[in-house]
């Protein structure tokens, strides 16, 4: 049974271990506001453009072009930027679901006086974390779009400061 498991579980029909290269969360901001977004991120946490692709679709006398998805690179990671679209292609809105996006930095007070210069909302004041990702100083922003930004010191870094 324990062989089955390192295989990729075998017992249930896989033949072989999958792995994952990347982690790409998608945020979907009211349409058309995505190009607005990607803007934000840009000015507010220094994330950069890596590509977009705009909806093939979108009317003529329609101003701004709808993005389908735009990438952006934040650090070693990439998040993907997409307009919510009322189209049978668009994910449906579910309530209540909340997500929560961590960022580590080393200067957690500039990162968030950065990101409300930008324009987002600082949420409570700053402190102690505790846990697998934040165990430093840790504060939240509320971007325009709603979405939440945890930015605080790399776990890591924490524990080589307390040995």
């Amino acid at each position: 049974m324990a062989q089955e498991a390192q295989n990729g579980g075998a017992a249930n029909g896989v033949s072989k271990a999958v792995t994952f290269s990347a982690v790409k969360p998608q945020l979907f901001v009211e349409a058309p506001k995505a190009s607005d977004a990607v803007q934000f991120y840009k000015a507010a946490f220094g994330a950069e453009e890596v590509s977009r692709e705009n909806h093939p679709k979108r009317k003529a006398e329609q101003e701004l072009p709808l993005v389908l998805s735009a990438e952006l690179k934040l650090g070693s990671s990439a998040i993907l930027i997409s307009d919510l679209v009322d189209d049978s292609s668009a994910p449906v809105k579910t309530g209540g679901t909340e997500c929560v996006i961590c960022l580590e930095t080393e200067d957690v007070q500039a990162a968030i006086a950065k990101a409300v210069s930008a324009g987002a909302v600082s949420e409570g004041e700053l402190t102690e974390g505790e846990g697998a990702c934040c165990s430093g100083l840790v504060g939240k922003v509320k971007d325009p779009y709603g979405f939440v930004w945890q930015i605080c010191t790399p776990a890591k870094k924490c524990a080589d400061v307390e040995a």
